[in-house]
């Protein structure tokens, strides 16, 4: 499977998509180099994950920010958290049960490494409280699949809307059949994606 490990591999990445699609081509050199993004993988790329769920970049990471502060940057720590900690850094009850049913499910994050796109995703949405974006969200950052779009991403949706001048903010199933040329860098064009978001509407899309 390709990954994203390096600046060289977003610029492979960038070439293909300007080769495919006319509107990457005009677009990509407005944006400049693609972010890298790459996260270590494990408990704690899927506790952010779950923290950015539904609320806004700025939200989430004060969230994160409180949550290290206090100490609560792995499984055992937040395994060992009572509620009334737990929601003093921000979390929802919802989000509290998440990380926490998480933690106590030993999860094999090593042997997501090797899995497939599709088998590592449907392993991460068997988990509680996570749903494709934020297994397709993991995919992308933690473990730097390159063809992982994360559809269901509003930013994403909102950047393709303006960016080919849709009727209207594409569907998680349109916006997967907009991608199909993009492959197998999707990835990419998902990083090219928030870039124009920010670019067009003034704030961050992604964290």
């Amino acid at each position: 499977m390709r990954l994203i490990t390096s600046d060289e591999d977003l610029a492979e990445g960038a070439a293909h998509l300007a080769r495919v699609c006319p509107v990457w081509a005009r677009v990509l050199p407005e944006l400049g180099p693609l972010p890298l993004q790459r996260r270590a993988d494990g408990f704690s790329a899927i506790m952010d994950a779950i923290v950015s769920q539904q609320i806004s970049t700025q939200a989430a990471a004060a969230i994160s920010a409180r949550m290290v502060a206090a100490g609560l940057n792995d499984a055992a720590r937040i395994a060992a958290a009572d509620d009334e900690t737990l929601r003093a850094c921000g979390l929802s009850r919802p989000k509290i049960r998440y990380l926490r049913a998480i933690a106590q499910a030993g999860v094999d994050w090593d042997g997501l490494r090797a899995m497939p796109d599709a088998q590592a995703i449907a392993a991460l949405v068997a988990l509680p409280g996570i749903g494709e974006w934020t297994a397709e969200i993991y995919l992308k950052f933690a473990l730097g699949r390159a063809d992982v779009i994360a559809a269901g991403d509003l930013a994403l949706q909102e950047a393709a809307h303006v960016m080919y001048d849709l009727p209207e903010r594409p569907s998680p199933a349109a916006l997967r059949q907009l991608a199909e040329p993009w492959r197998p860098w999707r990835a990419v064009a998902a990083r090219g994606l928030w870039a124009y978001y920010r670019l067009a509407k003034g704030r961050e899309g992604v964290r």
